[in-house]
């Protein structure tokens, strides 16, 4: 039941992340930035871990592996997040969102390149499903864009596949607090740098601020710290499939919360990726039964 408790945490943090886009908008619409916000969004988050960390008596890393995970949130997560918001200024949102999208497929590439994980039909299936239902959910949007941007978008993709293979040995060692904890602090520090740089932009009102710290509460904090969880206990291919349960959840909030439309496609998309998850939870449970 451990690995099933594994899909249900990695569905939990994309529950979580799908509310990102939501707060952000509405933090944007107090008076900040993205740079900016990304900077609070990684700094509060921090913050709260490191007193959750303290009350827990929980320990940081020290020595190698300390270095590795400052690394990892630092250069690795910052660049991946900047390739991936400058890609949205020089293509269009939902070309850029479907080539995101493309990281499932290159973890579990990469999963059976490096770390010999056979690629089952499973997940052949569930890519395929995953992929297509992303494609219903965003849409293909017929104007042209700059290579330049498509290209720093599949770089996106890549780069966080590399993340979700490399983050899996440092959570075993050191834990999902203690990851989640490192990533977020060094993330934070660099986006500082850039705000500071680039000039920065803080909400104007107390709602904005709310948002803020919601962005830093529940699509970072709680979002990675189940995705770390999870990834304890399955695959990453397999994680990285279920995380595209995120846009699903996003386009329902969206409709909800900003009136957004929900047209049939969009639906028929959801259900599609709705069962690539559930068929990857199948796969985990039959592994179990054979354990």
């Amino acid at each position: 039941m451990d690995r099933f408790f594994g899909v249900f945490l990695i569905a939990l943090s994309a529950l979580f992340s799908s509310t990102l886009a939501i707060f952000a908008c509405l933090a944007y619409q107090a008076g900040t930035n993205p740079i900016t916000l990304l900077f609070l969004r990684f700094s509060i988050a921090a913050i709260l871990m490191i007193l959750v960390m303290t009350l827990q008596g929980i320990g940081f890393p020290r020595g190698r592996l300390l270095i590795v995970l400052i690394a990892m949130g630092g250069f690795f997560y910052v660049s991946l997040s900047l390739s991936f918001f400058t890609a949205l200024t020089m293509a269009p949102a939902g070309l850029c969102v479907i080539l995101l999208y493309l990281y499932p497929s290159f973890v579990t590439l990469l999963a059976a390149v490096f770390l010999r994980k056979p690629v089952t039909t499973f997940h052949v299936v569930a890519l395929l499903l995953s992929f297509i239902g992303i494609v219903c959910m965003v849409g293909l949007d017929s104007s042209k864009g700059q290579i330049l941007g498509f290209l720093l978008a599949i770089v996106a993709a890549l780069g966080f596949a590399i993340f979700l293979v490399l983050v899996r040995k440092p959570i075993l060692e050191a834990g999902a607090f203690s990851v989640t904890t490192v990533v977020t602090l060094s993330a934070g520090i660099v986006f500082g740098g850039i705000a500071t740089v680039k000039g920065v932009k803080f909400p104007v009102t107390t709602a904005g601020w709310a948002y803020a710290v919601a962005v830093a509460l529940i699509p970072t904090a709680l979002a990675f710290l189940t995705l770390f969880a999870g990834l304890k206990r399955i695959e990453p291919s397999n994680a990285a499939i279920i995380l595209t349960m995120d846009p699903v959840i996003a386009v329902v909030l969206a409709t909800v919360i900003l009136g957004e439309t929900m047209t049939p496609v969009k639906i028929l998309g959801g259900m599609m990726i709705l069962s690539a998850v559930i068929l990857l939870a199948r796969s985990e449970i039959k592994t179990v039964s054979k354990i």
